[in-house]
């Protein structure tokens, strides 16, 4: 993969919902998510957030900071079968989301057999168990995707210290 370009990416997060809240990694996982839909904002990339079956899941928890996304519903595991998944024309997506092993790994497996690059940032996905997000990374990475974290994505993603965006984005992450 080349590096990340803020023309020819898109921020996906999937299913950051209530009923994951338990999850040893819930918290850092959903920090980081806000961190980078918040970035992807402000550099102006596309964005979309999932929700998987949010009548049993819950809502995507407040900590994501949605503002102005709507959560798009989904009853398949991988974000790119839902109806209405669109990246507006993104080569590249940069994937967050919960759980590694399942929804977010069935998107990044869909989304580079379609032909995408993808970036999923370690520290921003998770799973109730360890070894499920570790093998899931482990097998990702052998598919072709890159894995990165929040802080070497957003850098990539400005490119230069001279980014307008510079100072604000770095405030996201010191």
């Amino acid at each position: 993969m080349t590096l990340l370009d803020r023309d020819r990416a898109a921020m996906v997060v999937v299913d950051v919902q209530e009923a994951f809240r338990a999850y040893t990694s819930f918290a850092g996982v959903a920090a980081n998510a806000a961190k980078l839909l918040s970035a992807a904002r402000m550099l102006g990339l596309p964005r979309v957030v999932t929700e998987q079956y949010p009548k049993g899941l819950g809502p995507t928890a407040p900590e994501v900071g949605l503002t102005d996304d709507v959560p798009l519903t989904k009853v398949a595991f991988s974000a790119a079968r839902a109806d209405g998944f669109d990246l507006h024309g993104a080569s590249q997506v940069v994937l967050a989301g919960i759980e590694t092993h399942v929804c977010v790994a069935q998107t990044a497996l869909d989304l580079l057999a379609e032909g995408t690059q993808v970036c999923v940032v370690a520290d921003a996905v998770g799973s109730r168990h360890q070894p499920d997000h570790d093998r899931a990374l482990d097998r990702l990475e052998r598919e072709g995707a890159v894995v990165s974290t929040v802080e070497a994505v957003l850098f990539e993603l400005l490119g230069s210290a001279q980014a307008p965006e510079f100072k604000a984005v770095q405030g996201l992450i010191i």
